[in-house]
């Protein structure tokens, strides 16, 4: 009786693992499908929103809403859009050096002068 007392546990401990086996590649799977569909609504969303937006730009209303719907569909908090901030105007091109202030202070050169 003991060696088939072993047996029957041995079958039942080989029939739990294929069972976690087979639920680990299940979900495995479906984490897979939603992974891929994700990625296809991204790439659908980038495609209506106009791909290649240089990012000083504000982000379009259609991948802000998207954000929106993702965020508060999770019960996560979606922050108030600031208003845009105008950009500033560039400093004028300094002007190029002249005389001394472009000759090289190494003492070399200073000890050379001096003479």
């Amino acid at each position: 009786m003991p060696s088939e007392e072993f047996e029957s546990a041995a079958a039942s401990f080989k029939r739990v693992g294929q069972d976690a086996v087979t639920h680990a590649r299940r979900v495995a799977g479906n984490a897979k499908a939603r992974s891929q569909r994700r990625r296809s609504e991204n790439a659908e969303l980038l495609k209506r929103s106009g791909r290649g937006v240089k990012s000083g730009d504000p982000t379009p209303g259609a991948l802000r809403a998207a954000a929106e719907r993702f965020r508060r569909a999770r019960g996560l908090a979606v922050p108030a859009v600031p208003d845009p901030v105008p950009s500033l105007p560039q400093p004028p091109a300094r002007p190029p050096r002249s005389g001394d202030e472009d000759e090289d202070f190494s003492q070399m050169r200073i000890m050379k002068r001096d003479q």
